[in-house]
């Protein structure tokens, strides 16, 4: 019988060779549409991971709002445009010594960071949400409308007068542009806009007969 702590960490190591192979695929794919699906397979891979770190809600909402809206949108936009993918890639070979020292330079960089917050790190309790007897969503969710209530409210606030203030400056006038008006286009009388003219049926000349000349 399998260890179940022995299964978890083999599905960990499988679902993180998926998701840097999909990544890597995301930049590395000639074809848009494959980068856009290598991308969604990357998303599905974390999330993946994240269940099996207990975080339900994080893998939940990665699916839902990434691959369920946010790539169908971006593969849609990428199927209706026609991108030359030769201009793209011109000037790739070229900049990619320099893309891959700053590539470097950042992992190191990260790998230091780790272990730096590694030297200093305290040990951290057990789980919040094992500990309640809940899962990590049900948890989560009283914690945000009970004890974080009002930073919730405040967060929401913030991203609705994000939302007002995106829609107000598409509709704002601008000299030169067209705009449609629903209301006046409903009472727009018919008379208004078409004419009907009445003429007489006009009966084409009959051709000239044959051997006889016409004059100009």
């Amino acid at each position: 019988m399998i260890d179940p702590q022995m299964f978890q960490l083999i599905c960990f190591y499988a679902f993180s060779a998926v998701t840097i192979g999909a990544a890597l695929g995301v930049i590395s794919l000639r074809n848009t549409v494959h980068a856009v699906l290598a991308l969604v397979l990357t998303f599905f891979s974390t999330a993946c991971i994240w269940l099996l770190a207990e975080a339900e809600f994080l893998a939940i909402a990665l699916i839902v709002v990434y691959v369920g809206a946010v790539m169908v949108l971006f593969l849609f936009v990428v199927m209706m445009l026609d991108i030359k993918q030769e201009h793209v890639r011109e000037g790739f070979i070229k900049y990619l010594p320099v893309g891959i020292i700053v590539a470097l330079i950042m992992l190191g960089e990260m790998l230091a960071m780790i272990g730096v917050r590694a030297m200093h790190a305290q040990v951290m309790g057990a789980n919040p949400a094992t500990v309640a007897g809940m899962s990590n969503t049900e948890w989560l969710g009283t914690a945000l409308y009970t004890q974080f209530l009002l930073p919730f409210e405040i967060a929401a606030l913030i991203l609705t007068v994000g939302v007002v203030a995106a829609v107000v400056l598409t509709l704002r006038e601008r000299p030169g542009t067209r705009h449609q008006t629903a209301s006046q286009q409903v009472l727009v009388n018919p008379r208004d806009r078409i004419r009907v003219v009445k003429m007489a049926a006009e009966v084409p000349a009959a051709p000239p007969a044959p051997g006889k000349e016409t004059t100009p």
